[in-house]
């Protein structure tokens, strides 16, 4: 909208409204919040969105243009908390602070939109969750080119790290749930096609030009060229990236000054967990969608939020290569062995390493709230309290714990210029106001002008004691006092009997009930002397503390790199403890794909029974799969979940909830459990299990684990089996993955007779008095019975269902060679040999049957293929 037509369009209004509507014209779609006084208001239809939202009460501001004005407002002190409710519903808010002195000003106080807070650009204490970070990525597709590849990139603005990378099609979704970010930013003519649930926004489209992006990146790097980030031939990440970097910069009024560099984030360096798999193994989140009890919740024994951010990186992002994952299981090791020599007992060290970090706040978003400039004075003496700390902690890790490389470094990076601490000590009081607007921030001593500023506005006593007397004697009027309150300032006060004795150079300035209030030319000049002291007091202060913020602008990145070493030490510090207070061990690691599991332990499910029965687990070239049977509730879905946690603990550097354990070079995790119906998106469990299965097929290799649990069991016997079993063979023969493959087609179980490299093993169980009892015992060879009955009578099925299916199962296993539904598990060898070869002999049939066509086929050919059929299938068969 060009200007004239903008003032155009708010003619009509009165000059606040016609600010008002410009502003809210910048502001563009997200909410505005326009500080009126002490209350942020909206109005028309954001005073309506946000009444619905947030529950507040809808009023109305007279009339501007002749229509009533809608209006609905929030205090400015508990702005924040409707602020975190809004981007918790995915709202993005726009603060139009007033930046100018109403004292001063003629017509509306000058304002202005100080930033705009999007669910992706979230920097404030209160409205982020301390142990989850909330990245903004921008998706980037180019419009041109064969087989192009996405650019993502992604910013983590409380950290100012940031990534980017490109991919195919295919892997787009895993990214999106790999990064999990808070907002999606992409171009207005772009359609993302995503299952992401989050803040979607949109962006002008030349936003991502390839050039325009290119040199926005390289100014703000203040480098000539991409390729010192190794992004020169990343076109598609470069778009990414410069949008995005646009995007954020449009939202905040400060510099980016923390985001000083760009990593390229490599997804061969990652074993690839795709949603599905994340989801199945509970790793931060339940798959009912809580927060606990999961892989994360067990684990997190970090004492500071930056430590249970990079835990949850960690666990999401477990390593490929060998080397990186030594480097901190030797860390772990350091710290659970201690120093031989040292003073103290290693769990005694573990226990003074968690004292000293528990002393330290956030320094990670501290360090970017200066660089922001939007940091608290509390924050600041917390900072300034912890860097007091740091020769403590450094001393600890030096003289208590083992020597290990990956702790030396991080040592070194807690190292900071003791000029920072001494800076923080002289300019912060012990204890500082909450916001810099309250004063009380500067401590005393640091600056002579303020001292003397306050000395003026509050050391007043002895003149008003003087003044006192003075008036006492003067007006004769014994019971005269001279007092001050907030509102009315200072005045001398005089009951009602007394008011005939009153000089004349008093002036009147309020009456009570039983008292006149008075001011003298004499007060009223010391008043004006003492609350222009305050003002010039509070003034002078604020500016102090601008000065202070510009001085520490060299140190936030140091600062950040000793919060990314505090955050290490304390995962390290985590681990440790954990394998320390449940017999984990170290696993060896091999540069071959092999599992070898000695009594591996479910790491979550051991903490929530009361006795938990440990197996194990062996797959390597030649044992490459498991074929897993027992009855329902036995506890194959437990053991295969547990296998691929432990690979994922291993691959992430942890210790492992086992005997012993080697785990060689993964590449993928992939996982086939239990399926809902998504009913919205038209699927029903049968199509989303085989959607499953296809992706599985189609991107496992021979260094993939794959967990598969009763696949096809979502339609009939027949077409199940069949499913199961070529699914079984095409991961055998063709992708040559480690496969867990759990099932109740007993038929499968004859498929190590025709490929060696498959093994059966079966989940033990039993029959006494009172029912079946589940031993939950993994042991070789397939099971012999599937217990369903069984199951459901300890399930509450009434007995008369009960006796029903017992004589319904006598039928149709006396019936097995007629019956449509097959009969899994009897009870001896020769019947399940004989029912395995009368189920393949029909499939044979079948499909021998099919391959003929009688519409076109002589007298002669029907019977030539009928003499065919019965050679093979006729006789005693």
């Amino acid at each position: 909208m060009s200007a004239e037509t903008s003032k155009s369009a708010t003619s009509g209004h009165t000059p606040m409204m016609q600010q008002y509507l410009r502003l809210k014209l910048e502001a563009g779609s997200v909410l505005l919040f326009y500080r009126m006084g002490d209350f942020y208001e909206m109005f028309y239809d954001d005073a309506e969105q946000a009444a619905r939202l947030l529950n507040l009460t809808l009023t109305k501001r007279g009339t501007s243009n002749g229509q009533p004005i809608p209006m609905a407002g929030v205090p400015v002190h508990a702005m924040e908390t409707y602020l975190a409710r809004l981007v918790a519903m995915g709202e993005s808010v726009a603060i139009c602070e007033q930046i100018g002195d109403p004292a001063t000003s003629k017509g509306p106080v000058e304002r202005k939109i100080v930033r705009i807070v999007t669910p992706g650009t979230l920097t404030d204490e209160t409205l982020l969750p301390s142990k989850l970070d909330r990245p903004l990525l921008s998706v980037f597709l180019p419009p041109k080119g064969k087989a192009p590849k996405y650019g993502l990139a992604w910013l983590n603005l409380a950290s100012g790290q940031f990534r980017v990378t490109q991919c195919d099609k295919e892997a787009l979704e895993s990214e999106i749930h790999r990064i999990a970010p808070a907002e999606i930013v992409h171009a207005d003519s772009f359609a993302l096609e995503t299952k992401f649930a989050g803040s979607i926004s949109h962006t002008a489209d030349w936003h991502y030009d390839l050039n325009d992006a290119n040199t926005l990146l390289c100014q703000h790097f203040q480098i000539d060229s991409l390729g010192s980030f190794g992004m020169t031939d990343m076109p598609a990440a470069i778009c990414a990236a410069g949008a995005l970097l646009r995007y954020v910069e449009r939202t905040q009024t400060q510099s980016l000054s923390h985001v000083q560099h760009i990593m390229v984030d490599h997804a061969l360096d990652y074993l690839v967990l795709d949603p599905v798999t994340r989801k199945n193994l509970e790793i931060t989140e339940t798959i009912s969608g809580e927060s606990r009890p999961t892989l994360f919740s067990l684990l997190d024994h970090c004492e500071t939020p930056m430590g249970s951010r990079k835990l949850r990186h960690w666990l999401h992002h477990p390593l490929r290569a060998n080397s990186q994952i030594e480097a901190r299981q030797t860390a772990v090791a350091a710290m659970l062995t201690g120093r031989p020599d040292g003073p103290v007992h290693p769990h005694i060290a573990l226990d003074n390493l968690r004292t000293e970090l528990n002393a330290f706040p956030d320094l990670e978003r501290i360090a970017t709230r200066i660089a922001l400039r939007s940091v608290r004075p509390r924050e600041l003496a917390s900072l300034r309290d912890a860097l007091a700390r740091l020769p403590q902690l450094q001393s600890v890790l030096r003289n208590q714990h083992a020597n290990a490389e990956r702790l030396d470094v991080l040592n070194d990076e807690l190292t900071l210029d003791t000029h920072l601490h001494s800076s923080l000590q002289a300019a912060v009081a012990a204890e500082p106001a909450a916001m810099i607007r309250d004063g009380g921030v500067i401590a005393a001593g640091f600056d002579a002008e303020l001292d003397e500023l306050r000395t003026l506005a509050s050391d007043n006593g002895a003149f008003l004691v003087e003044l006192e007397a003075r008036e006492r004697e003067r007006s004769g009027i014994a019971n005269l006092r001279v007092e001050f309150n907030r509102v009315h300032g200072f005045f001398i006060e005089v009951s009602k009997g007394q008011v005939d004795k009153v000089p004349d150079d008093y002036r009147r300035r309020q009456t009570l009930k039983n008292v006149e209030r008075y001011i003298t030319p004499e007060l009223k000049g010391f008043e004006d002397k003492v609350l222009s002291a305050r003002d010039r007091a509070l003034s002078r202060e604020k500016w102090l503390y601008e000065q202070l913020l510009d001085t520490m602008q060299d140190w936030v990145q140091p600062l950040q790199r000793c919060a990314q070493a505090i955050a290490e030490l304390d995962v390290y510090l985590a681990l440790a403890s954990h394998a320390r207070d449940n017999e984990w061990v170290a696993p060896q690691l091999a540069e071959h794909p092999v599992i070898d599991i000695e009594a591996g332990r479910h790491p979550v499910v051991e903490h929530t029974i009361e006795q938990f029965t440990p197996n194990s687990c062996l797959m390597n070239h030649d044992r490459r799969m498991l074929l897993i049977t027992g009855p329902n509730m036995g506890g194959k879905s437990t053991y295969m979940r547990q296998t691929a946690l432990i690979v994922l603990l291993a691959r992430m550097g942890s210790f492992v909830p086992a005997a012993a354990a080697t785990i060689g070079v993964i590449d993928r995790i992939f996982t086939r459990i239990g399926a809902a119906d998504d009913l919205a998106g038209g699927q029903s469990t049968f199509m989303m299990e085989m959607t499953e299965a296809a992706t599985i097929l189609a991107a496992s290799t021979p260094n993939s684990l794959v967990l598969m649990d009763e696949i096809g069991r979502g339609t009939s016997t027949y077409d199940g089996l069949s499913l199961a079993w070529a699914i079984a063979c095409r991961l055998l023969d063709h992708n040559h993955a480690l496969t867990l493959f759990a099932t109740h087609y007993f038929e499968i179980t004859r498929l190590p007779d025709l490929n060696p490299s498959a093994i059966n093993v079966h989940l033990a169980a039993t029959e006494a008095a009172s029912g079946i009892v589940f031993l939950h015992e993994v042991q070789e060879g397939p099971a012999s019975r599937s217990y369903g009955i069984q199951v459901a009578q300890r399930a509450g099925l009434p007995v008369a269902v009960i006796r029903q299916a017992k004589k319904e199962l006598d039928r149709l296993e006396s019936q097995a060679g007629d019956i449509s539904q097959l009969n899994l598990f009897t009870a001896t060898h020769e019947a399940d040999d004989q029912q395995s070869d009368n189920a393949l002999e029909l499939t044979a049939f079948r499909d021998a049957l099919q391959e003929l066509d009688p519409d076109n086929m002589s007298p002669r050919e029907a019977l030539d293929a009928l003499y065919k059929l019965h050679n093979r299938f006729g006789g005693e068969s």
